[in-house]
């Protein structure tokens, strides 16, 4: 019996001691959270101030009124006016060329390029004349046989003689013959002419095609070359690029209606150069790929009088390009700073409170931006960073910006510019 009472004791102690790993931790965890909440009520309470929104300090421009002339920039590749594939007349054996009639050569008006071998062409010559001097003795015997036909006729005094009597058909076809070798005579000589090429402008030499000792056929292009009396660049112009430029859809230069004028520039060989010119004509037509309008800018004598310090205005070479426009009289001019996307200037009002305005813009650079409409002059604007805008909000003005130099806020510019990167901006 003392057995079995010793055995039913020991489940009755591990069921004691599971139930205490259970519980202990509970009221540890119960413990803690109490005393970090009676430690809160402990903690003494913050003070709250209602004191009003502070003002956010701006910097600001004063808007002033300018007359500034507009300007279009834009970009493209010299290519030269006139190009074209140079060929031969006639066929035959190249006899001789021009020292200068290389690739990159030059060449004058007139000036002899090619010649070929002209011996058949002499033989044709010759054989033509022949023929010509065979008529013209046919033509001379039917004139005396009709002389001696008509004195005979008025000899027998029977009346009037029939154009036959008189040879008049024979002497008609024989004039006919005269007139035929003639015709031909000339063809030869034409033909015999044009084994000399001769150069059709002043121009260069792109590519070169034949050689001493070839043998081409009439037709065949012998060289590809350029003149230089004209280059031109194809420039792309958007529709508010047209109305900076204030020209029209087919506008063709004239001396009573000159174009603009342009200014060219690159970099050359490490230099910077520029070259002048002027916008010669615009196509009547939109490019139905690009939607845009093109215009021909054109420099005279790029290889001579129109190059920079000896610099030409090479063909194939890429040029940025300063269009000048149209004048606009008294308009508003504000820091480039001050335009908030396209179209939106924050005014910073006498009373020291902010206002969102809508305005026009005629143009704009990294400098300033010229406006049309929505701003007058001495008008304040904000030309700093601001956040969290809010028509009416409360600012504070930043009294030192109004005493910089004015030269140092628009910049020395001149004109404003479109740029490439501002083509979106709204006229």
């Amino acid at each position: 019996m003392a057995h079995d009472n010793i055995n039913a004791g020991r489940p009755r102690a591990g069921f004691f001691k599971r139930s205490l790993k259970i519980v202990l931790p509970l009221v540890v965890l119960a413990l803690a959270v109490g005393g970090v909440m009676y430690m809160g009520k402990l903690k003494p309470k913050a003070e709250t101030k209602n004191e009003p929104p502070t003002a956010t300090p701006v910097v600001t421009a004063s808007a002033v009124t300018r007359s500034v002339e507009l300007s279009v920039n834009s970009q493209g590749e010299v290519r030269p006016r006139t190009e074209i594939n140079l060929a031969a007349q006639v066929g035959g054996r190249v006899k001789w060329l021009a020292p200068s009639f290389l690739e990159g050569g030059h060449f004058k008006r007139g000036q002899v390029i090619i010649r070929l071998d002209p011996a058949e062409y002499d033989l044709r010559v010759t054989q033509a004349e022949a023929n010509v001097a065979q008529a013209q003795t046919v033509l001379t015997r039917e004139i005396s046989e009709s002389d001696i036909a008509r004195r005979d006729w008025e000899d027998l005094g029977e009346g009037q003689a029939s154009a036959l009597t008189l040879r008049e058909p024979q002497m008609a076809e024989a004039r006919a013959r005269l007139a035929s070798a003639q015709a031909q005579l000339g063809e030869a000589k034409l033909q015999q002419s044009r084994t000399v090429v001769y150069a059709p402008f002043d121009g260069r030499v792109r590519e070169k095609m034949v050689s001493l000792g070839d043998t081409i056929s009439a037709g065949q292009n012998i060289a590809r070359v350029y003149g230089v009396a004209i280059a031109e660049v194809k420039l792309p112009l958007t529709d508010i690029d047209m109305a900076r430029l204030g020209l029209g859809i087919g506008f063709i230069s004239t001396k009573t209606k000159p174009g603009p004028d342009v200014e060219l520039s690159a970099i050359v060989a490490g230099q910077p150069h520029t070259w002048q010119g002027h916008i010669a004509r615009i196509s009547s037509s939109y490019d139905t790929a690009t939607r845009v309008l093109f215009a021909y800018a054109e420099v005279a004598d790029p290889y001579g009088k129109g190059a920079d310090g000896g610099v030409p205005l090479a063909s194939g070479l890429f040029v940025n390009v300063k269009i000048d426009g149209r004048e606009v009289v008294n308009s508003i001019v504000v820091p480039r700073t001050a335009l908030r996307g396209s179209d939106t200037i924050y005014i910073a009002n006498k009373d020291k409170t902010l206002s969102i305005r809508t305005v026009k813009v005629a143009s704009s650079t990294k400098d300033m931006v010229v406006i049309t409409t929505g701003l007058s002059s001495g008008e304040k604007v904000i030309t700093s960073p601001i956040r969290g805008v809010a028509d009416g909000m409360k600012i504070e003005l930043a009294d030192f910006t109004e005493n910089a130099n004015t030269k140092n806020t628009y910049g020395e510019i001149k004109s404003a510019e479109n740029t490439t990167e501002n083509k979106g901006t709204q006229p």
